[in-house]
Formats: C-alpha cells, structure tokens, sequence
C-alpha cells in the first residue's frame, strides 16, 4: 500500500484540525506546520491528534513551507492570521507560500473557502460557477485568494462552506463568538439573524470528511476544481438556536446581537469591523448549492444536527456532563 503524505497549514485551528484528525484516520501520514511545535505539546493545542508529526516553520515563509511539503501529495492550506488582524496585508503572502511548496512537489492544494466571494448578482442560491461579486473587503480578499490558485497552474481545490461549527470551533466563529460562550454553560444566545431568513452553516468534521474523500479522487479531479457545500441551512433562522436549547436540555434565553454597538467598538476591536461587514448575511437568504459536490461524490457527508451541536457544545465545555451524547 502507497503512503499518502499530507501537509497542514493550521493544524491547530478549526478546519485545519480536523482535516488533521481526519487525514490520519484514513492512514495518511499527516505533517503539521507551527512557528513553535514545543508550545503545541505544552498548551495541548493539538488536541487528540497525536498522530501528526509537527514540523518548525512559519506559513509566512516560503522556504519553511517548501521544505516542509517536501515528499507529500496533498496540502491543505487552513492558516489565518488570527483575530483578523492584517488580514489584507498577510493573507496572500500566506497562499503565495503555499503555492510555492505545490509547485515544488506538485501536491494538490486545498483551500477552505465561504460565502463571502458571493453577492446580490449570484442569486440566493449560488452554484460554485455563479458570479462573484463581493460586497465586503473580506470577499475581495477571498476572491483574490481564488484568484491566485487559479492563476498558478498548481493543481488546487476550493471548498467552500457556509459558517463553521464544531468541537474545536475557534473564536472567529459566529457559534462561539456571538450564539454560545465557550467554557460557560448555555443560558442566553445572542442570536445575529432576523426570524424567517435562512442560514447556511457547516460542520467541521463534515467539511474535513468532504475535503478528504475529494482528495481520494485525486485522479477525477481537474487542475482547478471549485465546490459548494450545502451543509446545514436553518430555514427560518430558529432551528439552530432550538438544535442548542436540545442539547442544554433547558430553554435558553434569546438576545438580539448588540449590531448596533460594533461602530463603536470597531476603532479598538479589528473582529467588530469585520463583523459588521457580514451582517447581510443574516438580513438576507444566501444558500450555496452543492449539485456539482453531489454530482462528483455522489452526496455530501452530513451529521444530524442535533448529535453535531451537542458535539460542538460539549467540545467547546458549554454542558454541564461533558458529553457528546
């Protein structure tokens, strides 16, 4: 049997983690990247994933990631500066490296994308071809990103998915930063949307469990392949707030996202100003269609969703026994 070798950009963060988790339990042997493997070890940041092997370098570094990628068939760029800061000024030098360390190895490159590279003019349903019309400077950004893969002649992959949710969701999350409070039991949710206006959210392990079996069709796949997850849609914008109060086993307490307070907040929280920019996302229905992920796969991995946020909730130490269920 061939041995598969991935490299993963992020490995510590959401989706890089479980594409991590996930890669090793289909028997690939799974490289992660971090300015400091010895921090990862002694702050458990690597959660159970203790199959990877850490590598020293710096994603911003083009050489570090190279010769981190030497020998693997798949890299999976997940990395993001955190918290949003210099997300203009860093995010491209951080795909440029990675595309670097393709071309170098000729590995495929996958890149987790979202919604934001969509506008009023692809309609409430884009495919993964629609037209990309952004109304934010993090949608140009993300357009830019697409761009850049295209462009580069390495073999490359785009996922998009709508908002993630998960065990190990990070902060720059809507599901841990506005609806539940990592760490505290659920007694209040402060709820983004407006009732009666879809959702799209995506669940970690399935967008991990998507990106790997795309990857095992490495011989199907074109030189540049985009594809859309539907994930989870919350039709009326209520039923992931009811999927919580499931899990709690208690009624929660809604309260309307304070929108009103993140102008003022913006000039000494970077997080608020991006924030603000995706609230039409909550105003206004915007389901990607994932035809062409079905059409290829034959259908998209997909958890219930009260067993995923029951999952995500005891993940992120929101219920009182601990347990997934």
């Amino acid at each position: 049997m061939t041995t598969r070798t991935a490299l993963v950009l992020g490995a510590t963060g959401g989706v890089g983690g479980a594409a991590a988790r996930r890669l090793l339990s289909e028997g690939w042997t799974v490289r992660a990247l971090h300015r400091d493997p010895g921090r990862v070890a002694r702050e458990g940041l690597a959660h159970e994933a203790d199959g990877l092997a850490w590598t020293r370098g710096d994603a911003m570094v083009p050489g570090d990631v190279v010769a981190a990628a030497a020998g693997v068939s798949l890299i999976v760029h997940a990395v993001n500066p955190p918290g949003y800061r210099d997300w203009d000024r860093l995010v491209l030098p951080m795909l440029d490296a990675s595309i670097a360390a393709a071309r170098a190895t000729g590995a495929r490159l996958i890149l987790p994308g979202n919604v934001y590279v969509y506008g009023r003019d692809a309609g409430p349903n884009p495919g993964a071809d629609a037209p990309q019309t952004p109304r934010t400077a993090k949608g140009r950004i993300r357009i830019a990103m697409e761009d850049s893969l295209r462009e580069s002649g390495v073999r490359s992959l785009i996922l998009r998915a709508g908002d993630f949710f998960g065990p190990r969701t990070t902060a720059n999350s809507w599901f841990s930063t506005a609806l539940v409070r990592p760490g505290r039991p659920v007694r209040t949710v402060l709820d983004p949307g407006i009732a009666g206006i879809g959702h799209q959210w995506a669940y970690l392990p399935d967008v991990a469990e998507t990106m790997v079996r795309l990857a095992g069709r490495e011989a199907d796949l074109p030189l540049f392949a985009t594809f859309n997850m539907d994930g989870h849609w919350d039709p009326d914008g209520r039923q992931m707030i009811a999927a919580i109060a499931r899990a709690v086993g208690s009624e929660v307490k809604v309260r309307r996202f304070p929108w009103g307070l993140l102008p003022v907040a913006a000039p000494f929280w970077p997080l608020a100003r991006e924030i603000r920019e995706m609230r039409y996302l909550w105003r206004e229905p915007l389901r990607m269609d994932n035809a062409g992920l079905v059409g290829f796969l034959g259908h998209e991995p997909h958890t219930p969703l009260d067993e995923a946020v029951r999952a995500t909730l005891a993940g992120l130490g929101c219920l009182a026994d601990g347990r997934a269920g």
